[in-house]
């Protein structure tokens, strides 16, 4: 038995984000969902996900597998729920499939309904409005029943939820845990001067800077370096806002660069309920929230001294520079500044991209280069300049 996670309407709601990966690849918390749903039900997983991605995310399928809705994020209910599923069985609410053990996601016999609460990442400001719940649950999840690794006395740790796993180094920095737990991931470093208030995750290989401001619900990916102040961000793996400035109420994507000393507004001046763009309406979306940052899509990146205001989506490999403020949309493969953008053309983005895996030791090869590739090709529509 092996779980295999499918993509819903969420997909094109998730958009940038998704455009990229598939839906349960999304980080929240510590973990991605694909991830959790693996450590829950102690089995492997697989993405049945657009063609396009599926060279990248392969579909493994087997006898008895489990079919779960890549939007949903796990908990001892659903999971309970889940397990006692049979073949044939799909688990509801309302119209909702939440998960089937049948041949495919579609074919069951017989409908279970659902009743209680769960957590479904829908829009691409759920996954930091939702963060502070998914870290709370993941740290549960990883640290139960285990011990922390010993780090620097010189460092301060005001209250109980702090987690070290082994490899990682702090010094004389400051971890209140009183409002959320604090999880620092193996070979993780946090410099000293820093100041972190929980809920807080820090992932394996990744890096907090001298002198940093923390607040939560924040999560750093794997292999990424932070500085400056951040407030209720999720920053995936590989992305670097290395630099003294503002992010608030936002996510970043994988592979981004934050330059120095950029910010992003979360609050409007009057206070308002903030709007995004949606991909899937081609219209800006009312979120609900009174705080909303900044959504960045993988592989963009923006000069020193950058603005963002409310609520603004930057699409994949976008790279914006000078003064001014963007608009509150940049589309994918952008390339320019708030006085007007062109083409960002793959040759470009290729060579840049390129240049950046090898610095990670990682390589740009031709399964990475073909998904961009399609990208570019979805993404048409939206650069008229």
């Amino acid at each position: 038995m092996a779980i295999i996670l499918f993509d819903d309407k969420a997909h094109q709601t998730l958009l940038p984000l998704t455009y990229t990966r598939p839906v349960a690849d999304l980080r929240i918390g510590i973990l991605t969902i694909a991830e959790k749903w693996a450590k829950h039900l102690d089995t492997t997983y697989s993405f049945h996900t657009q063609p396009y991605l599926q060279g990248k995310f392969p579909l493994k399928t087997g006898a008895g597998d489990i079919f779960i809705n890549g939007s949903v994020c796990p908990d001892e209910g659903l999971v309970e729920a889940i397990d006692n599923l049979k073949v044939g069985e799909a688990l509801k609410q309302g119209e909702f499939l939440i998960a089937a053990k049948a041949e495919t996601d579609a074919e069951f016999d017989r409908v279970i309904n659902y009743g209680q609460y769960f957590i479904a990442i829908k829009h691409p400001d759920d996954i930091f409005s939702k963060n502070h719940i998914e870290l709370h649950k993941d740290f549960k999840l990883l640290t139960k029943g285990r011990t922390s690794a010993a780090i620097s006395q010189t460092n301060t740790i005001i209250g109980n939820d702090f987690f070290a796993e082994e490899g990682a180094i702090a010094e004389c920095s400051t971890f209140n845990t009183t409002n959320g737990p604090i999880y620092l991931g193996a070979d993780t470093e946090v410099w000293e001067g820093t100041h972190i208030r929980g809920a807080f995750a820090l992932c394996e290989h990744s890096q907090v800077k001298m002198g940093a401001k923390i607040y939560g619900a924040t999560t750093v990916g794997p292999h990424s370096r932070v500085g400056g102040e951040i407030s209720n961000a999720v920053i995936w793996g590989y992305s670097s806002k290395g630099h003294d400035g503002f992010l608030g109420n936002s996510v970043l994507g994988e592979w981004c660069n934050i330059g120095a000393d950029s910010n992003n507004s979360n609050l409007k001046n009057n206070y308002a309920e903030v709007k995004l763009w949606d991909y899937a309406t081609q219209h800006y979306r009312k979120t609900g929230l009174q705080f909303c940052g900044l959504i960045m899509g993988d592989h963009s990146k923006c000069g020193i001294n950058t603005m963002f205001n409310t609520g603004t989506v930057v699409g994949v490999s976008a790279n914006i520079f000078g003064a001014g403020m963007p608009l509150n949309f940049v589309p994918d493969f952008s390339w320019g500044s708030a006085d007007g953008f062109e083409v960002y053309f793959l040759r470009k983005m290729f060579e840049t991209a390129e240049r950046v895996y090898a610095r990670r030791d990682r390589v740009f090869d031709k399964t990475e280069q073909d998904i961009l590739e399609k990208i570019f090709e979805l993404t048409e529509e939206y650069r008229e300049y």
